[in-house]
């Protein structure tokens, strides 16, 4: 979800996607606060989440407080957004998504809620310089000159780091704010990916929970959270956008190279996808442990006071004012995709003849849009804007765009958090942060001195991108893909501004309309499950197609495969479990508490897990083929890279799966199996 590349379809894992939460209480008030490891938040996943958490722990979670906000890894599985736009750039509607995160979002709320205990808050803050380039220069340079002078860089350095810890002086959770887009992983990637934020996490967890070889990935009672904020024109490729075929630099207006998109593709700093996506993960997490350490010593120690203020934002047609003047400036415009929305960006660049900076629509298109018929009066509200799709007049087979949206504020002491829905640019939430600052310390909520905001971006809802008026006028990537025309920033801050009065007055504010929830009708595209079938060569699940056992792998250097007969996944995701677990043989008498995760084996007297599919170096593919004409059947393979710290001894590779009869027979019943590879050798890193 992310790069509406229909070729992008997933195969596998790279490393499991988590949701992490904190709930924080006082008193009568309380809220949750939740990093997702998805695309963005959904209005129909929030939902869902508060359905279950109204069975899980009646009474004590709502709309109103619980936010869900999106790390925007383009690596997760789509199909859990209902509008048509979205249903169209991903999967369409697929139930088995939106079950996964709703569980697992609602699971995580669940149990931070059963770990309430009396706990500290502190906050650190610092610039984190090289993890990140502006991917749309050119048009942040229409911003004021005035403006950009007050700012070093054009975007956000700055990380926030919330740290949480229990009375006793126990870590319990780090929670960070830091821009940077989750497109290390490239369009060409098809494994289900964390992409950086997701990896800072892992290697956050894993320094405090100690190795996944004794703590399993996501099972450390510490918790570490790297959330989003304003990314919608930060970019993590910093080798900035070139041609593949000459190798220079792109067209800085339009990102084009001889005038198509397709060639100009932005990179690095790694070789490869996967190593970008390492460099830029560990800049974070080693920026977040210093901020961990400054958070304990010279932090800023929160008060214990929690706030939240929740309304849904009515779109199309509202009007809008000047946040600093109050004079009327205009309305927001029926939803509508502009052409450079098409074009895609140099993180991901589109598939048709479009580009970026254009406002003129092919004839094509033009032909599409005629059809469309939107109106002379959109066209002028949205100019420059060239509409290629007037989104919010469509509700074929589904509306395409909302008519509400979800806005959010929640505060601990000194510490205010804004739920946005889109992604902001930079200049767009730094306007809105320092003018609901400015608000909220006029009303006495914040002190001048120490009130940090942060913005948590693609929360609770998602509706593409919000620009300042200036960069707008552009049309970038970005401009085209903000929905509701020039205004729609002040349009947010003015919802932003209400908010904050709400806050300081203590008068609940106008909780507004909530956004339609149609899922009920959406049609199901998701995956048919059905019987699994033996591939070629195999008697039974689990049975072992390809290995290399009297091969001598050398850890750091070397990549085990090994090849089982499989089933469907979806079978079973195994939540909180693995498919894959890569064994050590530790020999008799081995110390339980140094590896407490052993199984038996007649080969070996114990065998200690060192890895599995959560883990950074485990990669997971199942690959589908064609038996007795039509029959599908699955080969799951697993490649280990094995680590240069990974002890000399023998090893073995071990499947988990879930295989489903025949439903046509009568039976849907589900069969655990396991597959074990025959034991190799590693050998020290040379």
């Amino acid at each position: 979800m992310g790069m509406a590349n229909a070729k992008q379809k997933g195969e596998g894992i790279h490393f499991r996607l988590r949701s992490r939460a904190f709930v924080v209480k006082d008193g009568s008030k309380q809220f949750a606060f939740v990093s997702l490891d998805s695309g963005m938040g959904g209005i129909v996943l929030k939902n869902r989440v508060i359905a279950n958490l109204a069975t899980r722990l009646p009474g004590q979670f709502s709309i109103e407080n619980v936010c869900i906000s999106g790390t925007h890894t383009h690596s997760g599985p789509s199909g859990f957004l209902q509008h048509t736009i979205f249903q169209f750039a991903g999967s369409g509607w697929v139930p088995q998504t939106l079950d996964a995160f709703a569980n697992g979002v609602t699971e995580s709320i669940v149990l931070a809620y059963k770990n309430l205990q009396s706990a500290t808050g502190s906050v650190a803050v610092s610039e984190l310089t090289n993890a990140s380039v502006n991917r749309s220069p050119t048009a942040y340079l229409l911003n004021p000159e005035a403006e950009r002078a007050r700012y070093k860089y054009d975007t956000d350095k700055n990380m926030t780091l919330l740290r949480i810890d229990a009375e006793d002086g126990t870590p319990l959770a780090s929670f960070n704010w830091f821009a940077v887009h989750g497109t290390s992983m490239n369009n060409t990637n098809k494994l289900i990916s964390g992409d950086n934020k997701g990896y800072a996490s892992y290697l956050f967890e894993k320094e405090i929970n100690g190795d996944t070889s004794v703590v399993r990935p996501g099972h450390g009672a510490f918790v570490a959270g790297f959330a989003q904020t304003n990314l919608g024109d930060v970019s993590p490729n910093t080798r900035g956008a070139h041609c593949q075929d000459t190798g220079l630099p792109c067209d800085a207006i339009h990102s084009t190279c001889n005038g198509k998109t397709q060639l100009c593709v932005a990179s690095g700093p790694g070789n490869d996808m996967f190593e970008s996506t390492e460099i830029i993960g560990r800049m974070q997490f080693d920026h977040a442990k210093d901020l961990w350490e400054a958070a304990k010593s010279g932090g800023m120690a929160l008060e214990a006071e929690v706030d939240y203020v929740h309304a849904w934002m009515p779109m199309a047609g509202s009007p809008v004012t000047d946040p600093v003047t109050g004079e009327a400036v205009g309305e927001l415009c029926s939803a509508a995709m502009g052409d450079s929305f098409a074009g895609g960006t140099t993180d991901g660049p589109g598939m048709f003849d479009f580009t970026q900076g254009s406002n003129s629509t092919s004839l094509f298109w033009n032909l599409v849009v005629g059809l469309l018929h939107p109106s002379k009066e959109e066209k002028a509200c949205h100019h420059p804007k060239g509409i290629l799709l007037p989104t919010g007049d469509i509700s074929i087979p589904y509306p395409w765009d909302p008519e509400h949206l979800p806005v959010q504020m929640l505060r601990i002491g000194q510490l205010v958090i804004l739920a946005v829905p889109t992604e902001f640019t930079t200049m767009s939430g730094r306007r809105l942060r320092e003018i609901v600052r400015q608000r909220l310390v006029a009303g006495g909520v914040l002190r001048d001195a120490d009130g940090t905001v942060v913005i948590a971006g693609l929360s609770n809802g998602y509706a593409d991108y919000t620009t300042t008026f200036e960069e707008y006028q552009q049309q970038r990537y970005e401009g085209g893909s903000t929905a509701w025309g020039p205004h729609e920033l002040n349009g947010f801050i003015n919802a932003f501004v209400r908010l904050a009065d709400s806050m300081v007055s203590g008068n609940a504010t106008d909780p507004g309309t909530p956004a339609k929830d149609f899922s009920s009708k959406c049609l199901n595209t998701g995956p048919k499950l059905g019987t699994d079938h033996y591939p070629s060569g195999a008697k039974a699940f689990g049975d072992v197609l390809k290995e290399d056992p009297t091969r001598r792998y050398e850890a750091g250097k070397d990549v085990v495969e090994v090849a089982f007969a499989s089933t469907d996944p979806l079978n079973n995701l195994r939540p909180q479990g693995t498919f894959l677990e890569v064994q050590r043989c530790v020999g008799v008498g081995a110390d339980p508490a140094a590896a407490p995760r052993i199984s038996a084996a007649a080969s070996c007297a114990e065998w200690g897990v060192v890895a599995e599919d959560g883990d950074w170096e485990t990669r997971v593919r199942w690959v589908e083929q064609t038996v007795d004409v039509i029959l599908k059947a699955r080969t799951f393979v697993a490649s280990w890279h094995v680590p240069a710290m990974a002890p000399p001894g023998t090893y073995r590779m071990v499947h988990y799966g879930t295989a489903r009869d025949d439903p046509l027979i009568g039976s849907t019943k589900l069969t655990e199996y396991t597959g074990t590879s025959t034991p190799f050798a590693i050998a020290a890193s040379a």
